[in-house]
């Protein structure tokens, strides 16, 4: 059985990465199991390093996050092999004696069969790519917050980022369109500004709603409203989310935020609700709001540097 005894008794299988140099993982918590992709040779460097689920932040050894289409392709080649090996084994003891003898009796034995075919799988499609900013990972997930399956930074600051600077490139298209096309696109960054603001400030203080006076409060908070959720910061996790900007800076924001509100709600037209709650001096009730794309940029500035403030507060707790 020389085929058979040159396999060993060990076996070492490849996970072949799908067409994007991925390979897919699933969450082994009980809870959890939901799939990641990650393209190994990015990240982290060094030996027995954990992996971190990007959806629960479950923790542990990358052997325990192998998909099942990929244990049972494991399994498969590692049969493939010994059955191909046995079959080598078997058809060298063939033979065939001729009939000889008064009789003319003969025996022979031939061996036929295939080894047992590999099952081969496709790793899924997934929603969102990153590349984490302190590790370099590359990795993929379904929706858009997760934590880094290498060095476990969660992804809320970095996707916000790059939310902003979609922005910023939304202006700068504006600024070459004609006159009805660029307020309508300057609008639109206003209202995709403050959208990712509100899914920045969601996803932070939900990561964090164990450290919170009222953790069932937290899922209610909202961050379309600045004045709102400058109170509901304070009285849950007693952080000021003004402390780093100027009153004139805090006042910007919070007109911009309710010029959102008026293109959301009354197809821009002012009301005495916006009067009141930005300060606007310069607003007539019934008119259209004016957007101007410096507005917004100026917004950009003021609410990244919100964002980064409470990120650091949050942690730091």
């Amino acid at each position: 059985m020389r085929h058979i005894d040159s396999l060993g008794s060990q076996f070492s299988i490849s996970i072949p990465p799908d067409k994007d140099g991925l390979i897919g993982r699933d969450c082994p918590a009980p809870e959890c199991e939901s799939y990641f992709k990650i393209q190994v040779g990015t990240g982290l460097k060094g030996e027995n390093l954990p992996c971190h689920c990007p959806y629960c932040g479950y923790t542990a050894g990358q052997d325990k996050f192998f998909t099942k289409e990929q244990v049972e392709y494991a399994k498969s080649v590692v049969l493939n092999q010994v059955t191909g090996a046995l079959l080598k084994d078997l058809k060298s003891l063939e033979f065939n004696h001729r009939p000889r003898g008064a009789f003319g009796i003969g025996i022979s034995m031939k061996v036929t069969g295939q080894p047992t075919p590999i099952r081969h799988y496709r790793e899924k499609r997934l929603e969102t790519e990153m590349v984490c900013e302190q590790c370099t990972l590359r990795y993929m997930i379904y929706g858009v917050f997760g934590f880094c399956p290498d060095c476990g930074e969660h992804n809320s600051l970095q996707i916000f980022d790059k939310n902003l600077e979609l922005v910023l490139k939304m202006l700068d298209l504006a600024s070459n369109a004609e006159v009805e096309l660029l307020n309508r696109m300057v609008e639109n960054a206003l209202e995709d500004c403050v959208s990712a603001f509100d899914g920045f400030g969601r996803e932070i203080c939900r990561l964090h709603a164990e450290k919170s006076a009222e953790p069932a409060k937290v899922a209610k908070v909202s961050f379309q409203n600045l004045d709102g959720a400058k109170h509901n910061l304070y009285a849950l996790f007693n952080v000021n989310l003004s402390s780093r900007v100027t009153d004139e800076e805090w006042k910007a924001a919070v007109r911009g935020f309710q010029k959102r509100h008026l293109l959301s709600h009354t197809m821009g037209v002012i009301d005495e609700e916006y009067v009141r709650k930005s300060g606007d001096v310069q607003a007539a009730t019934g008119r259209k709001i004016k957007v101007d794309a410096e507005e917004v940029r100026e917004l950009v500035r003021i609410v990244r540097k919100l964002a980064h403030e409470v990120s650091t507060a949050l942690r730091g707790m």
